[in-house]
């Protein structure tokens, strides 16, 4: 609503719900007399300052009580009182650890002499999901079908520091080439010292003891390292054995043979059997 006249009251159009009601009421009223101390003239100006609206008491109202309930009447905000040393922690004991971690390596080297200090030989796999595929890791243990490609049995391989994983499959060439290569890199820098002294200790396959002298012990992480992938290729020119190559043939070809091949091994049983 309106107001003019000689109304102190500015002309402000009221939108508020039913519920302001009283509080517009007493803003009103608190400008009246204020207004009336001061003194006004037709026109409603104030001659000590300007004249207030109820709608800015109103909000000055409003974020008083805001204030007031969100920081418990301290309007300020004073931060004095908080006390974040237990918080803080320090870290001036670094090279002590650095030390204590270095001869503890050297004190479990020295007590599984002369085997690697990094226990067993542990396979290269893929971490799993998109984002960490393209890298390569030591895995849990080397795969049954690697241990036969590289023609090393079962239970000799967990004699000379193999991990053996017999829950993980090879799900492509390329894996399986990758650890079969290390377990013979493996097997051709193995020394294998004589359970027992004396020549009837010896068995087939130790190293002889002429080879054993001054025998040097392997500290690395790995036992054999993991190689590094390149992570950028270089631009080069497209070959055309590359242009000529369709990509989508070739997939939606191989995708409808693996769809039919349960209906091509039943013919071909069935044809055997109406030849016998």
């Amino acid at each position: 609503m309106g107001h003019g006249g000689n109304n102190v009251i500015p002309n402000v159009h009221f939108r508020a719900s039913a519920k302001h009601n009283g509080l517009k009421a007493k803003c009103e009223e608190s400008l009246k007399s204020e207004a009336g101390h001061l003194g006004v003239t037709q026109k409603g100006r104030l001659v000590g300052r300007p004249v207030v609206s109820w709608t800015d008491t109103l909000q000055n109202v409003m974020f008083a009580t805001v204030v007031y309930w969100a920081f418990g009447s301290k309007v300020n905000g004073c931060q004095a009182g908080r006390k974040n040393r237990v918080f803080m922690r320090t870290w001036l004991n670094q090279a002590g650890r650095k030390k204590r971690r270095a001869n503890a390596r050297k004190e479990k080297a020295a007590k599984v002499f002369p085997r690697p200090s990094a226990g067993l030989l542990r396979p290269l796999v893929h971490p799993p999901t998109q984002r960490y595929n393209m890298k390569l890791r030591l895995g849990k243990g080397f795969t049954l079908d690697e241990l036969k490609e590289a023609k090393i049995p079962r239970k000799f391989a967990k004699t000379i520091g193999i991990a053996i994983d017999h829950r993980r499959r090879n799900r492509c060439t390329e894996s399986l080439q990758r650890n079969v290569e290390r377990l013979k890199l493996y097997m051709s820098k193995l020394v294998l010292f004589p359970k027992k002294s004396g020549a009837k200790g010896v068995k087939k396959g130790d190293t002889p003891r002429s080879e054993l002298q001054n025998v040097a012990q392997n500290t690395l992480k790995e036992i054999i390292p993991v190689p590094k992938t390149e992570k950028r290729i270089k631009a080069r020119a497209i070959t055309a054995e590359e242009k000529e190559f369709k990509a989508y043939a070739t997939l939606k070809k191989a995708r409808t043979a693996a769809h039919y091949q349960g209906d091509r091994i039943k013919k071909a049983k069935e044809a055997a059997a109406k030849e016998t």
